[in-house]
């Protein structure tokens, strides 16, 4: 019975030593990923000189022209 209690005690402490490590590691790892790379919400933006979809023309609004219209 001691043999167990003395192989038990020595895993259970290193189990809990290395889950501890590991939660640390991985909080300081995420922390200064989200500092290096932020998050973006929304859609992605087109790539520079790509061609959108064909079918669906670019309707181009020009502020200016906007209110005189209306009078």
């Amino acid at each position: 019975m001691g043999v167990v209690v003395v192989l038990s005690i020595p895993l259970i402490l290193i189990t809990i030593v290395i889950g501890f490590g590991c939660y640390f590691l991985g909080r300081y790892k995420g922390r200064r990923e989200a500092i290096t790379n932020p998050q973006v919400y929304g859609f992605p933006a087109i790539p520079p000189g790509s061609v959108g979809p064909k079918g669906s023309p670019i309707h181009v609004v020009n502020k200016k022209n906007q209110g005189s219209s209306i009078v």
